[in-house]
């Protein structure tokens, strides 16, 4: 057996077993679209890539590379499996290399993320892999769900140094293992979420007590029918929502003072252990308590007209309405395998802190308020305000992460931006069918849309080739 063949069985494997263990949280969010590996395309190669600090890669290119091989795309997450995501196969075969990257942190779910400075670290191994690599001219990154926060936090160091992450402004500053990052050519977000602290802070469920996770408020509880819940789809009170609001800001910021009052003593030698300390928060999962994921009159719609893109591949300016249907976990938290933020203070300081005023809140469009979005390193919309290479966003529009694209695309410093939403596509870049008022005829492929759209954008004359 070659080692071509035997990558293709290792891959589709791993793809395999990626499916099995996965549980989605509905059949709408199809998590799984971004793990399944089909065969690879007999006009794609691939080669084992070994990362710093163990971190596995598999960079996929054509058999007979053309013009667009030149360019590059770098593919990589916080936490989750991307060797096999659809971006390696159908960039690949579309022209394009592409190196795809797992981080090397632990998956036993011990912890949700990485901290972001090792997953970065990792990252510059990738860029420097493909900037060493015979052929490569331009490198773009492309992140998608919990990797739009690293390629963001990646391009603004890499192109304006370290200390723009270590300004006092910053809730926690990043560390001088940082400078140094070779900066990418450009950026494309496809349905990146809103960025680690953001979504943490959406999750923050305040009718779960912090210190027993076991007492539910009814007051606050989004899955009380009294409150507004249904299965079906919730309607909740613009009185409820002010007030599960209010909870959400105040445990969120409750949690941030602690972790920042644990660093310090931790640094004064009087911590539970001399490094860092385990930091759990019950009620803190973006998948299960959030208000928009269950009311689908919240966040619903672009606040402005944008660019549409249809399964045809025409494009409409318009207001932009989700498709997604309700989506949310009724747990609780009273399960610590998915319904609590496991991390440490270091962790939770480094990849999930930020500042957010009392006057936070969210409507029926797109638009968040009471933010400082600069106040993170960590933060996507704070780190795009200061990129200046060419700026890709998608939103998908039968995906609840679809909503943070105008809001990213408003901060993107870039004069090369562009945002585009794709109708019907999931979080995970497959055709939301249960989205169809005629299943399967609708919203067509849609991952065949969103790749024809970003290659087109990618070989532009003038912008990269």
């Amino acid at each position: 057996m070659t080692n071509r063949n035997y990558l293709s069985l290792l891959l589709t494997a791993v793809a395999a077993l990626s499916l099995m263990c996965a549980v989605p949280l509905t059949a709408q969010n199809e998590g799984q679209d971004m793990r399944s590996a089909p065969p690879l395309d007999p006009s794609i190669k691939t080669t084992f890539v070994h990362l710093a600090n163990g971190a596995p890669g598999v960079l996929y290119e054509p058999v007979n590379p053309g013009p667009k091989a030149q360019i590059a795309v770098f593919v990589m997450h916080s936490a989750n499996d991307f060797l096999t995501h659809s971006a390696c196969t159908e960039l690949s075969k579309r022209g394009y290399r592409v190196l795809c990257a797992n981080d090397s942190n632990d998956k036993n779910q011990l912890f949700n993320d990485g901290i972001l400075d090792t997953v970065l670290l990792q990252a510059k191994a990738g860029v420097n892999y493909l900037r060493k690599y015979p052929g490569v001219k331009k490198i773009v990154l492309w992140g998608h769900s919990g990797g739009g926060t690293v390629m963001a936090a990646y391009q603004n160091i890499a192109e304006n140094g370290v200390n723009i992450c270590q300004d006092d402004h910053k809730v926690f500053k990043c560390p001088d293992t940082l400078a140094g990052l070779p900066p990418a050519d450009g950026v494309i977000m496809g349905d990146a979420n809103w960025g680690l602290p953001i979504i943490t802070l959406l999750g923050m469920n305040p009718a779960v007590g912090t210190d027993d996770a076991m007492k539910i408020d009814p007051s606050f509880d989004m899955f009380n029918p009294a409150n507004g819940f249904d299965p079906k789809g919730s309607h909740y009170s613009p009185e409820f929502i002010k007030k599960f609001q209010a909870g959400q800001v105040k445990k969120y910021n409750a949690m941030v003072q602690l972790a920042l009052d644990r660093w310090a003593l931790i640094k004064a030698g009087k911590g539970h252990y001399a490094d860092d300390e385990p930091f759990f928060i019950a009620g803190a999962n973006f998948n299960t308590h959030t208000l928009f994921g269950a009311d689908m009159s919240l966040m619903s719609h672009t606040e402005k007209p944008q660019q549409l893109l249809h399964p045809d591949g025409s494009i409409t300016k318009e207001i932009v309405h989700t498709v997604r249907q309700p989506e949310f976990r009724d747990d609780r938290a009273e399960h610590t395998y998915r319904e609590i933020l496991k991390t440490t203070v270091h962790g939770f300081l480094t990849t999930y802190a930020m500042r957010v005023t009392d006057d936070y809140g969210y409507g029926e469009d797109d638009s968040l308020k009471g933010i400082d979005w600069t106040s993170s390193w960590s933060s996507i919309e704070g780190n795009a305000e200061t990129i200046t290479v060419p700026f890709l966003t998608m939103g998908m529009t039968g995906s609840y992460e679809h909503s943070m694209a105008e809001t990213l695309y408003n901060h993107v410093k870039s004069a090369d931006n562009t945002l585009i939403y794709v109708e019907g596509a999931t979080h995970g870049y497959g055709t939301c069918t249960n989205c169809e008022k005629a299943t399967g005829k609708q919203y067509g492929n849609t991952i065949k849309t969103i790749y024809d759209y970003a290659d087109g954008w990618l070989s532009k004359p003038g912008r990269f080739m």
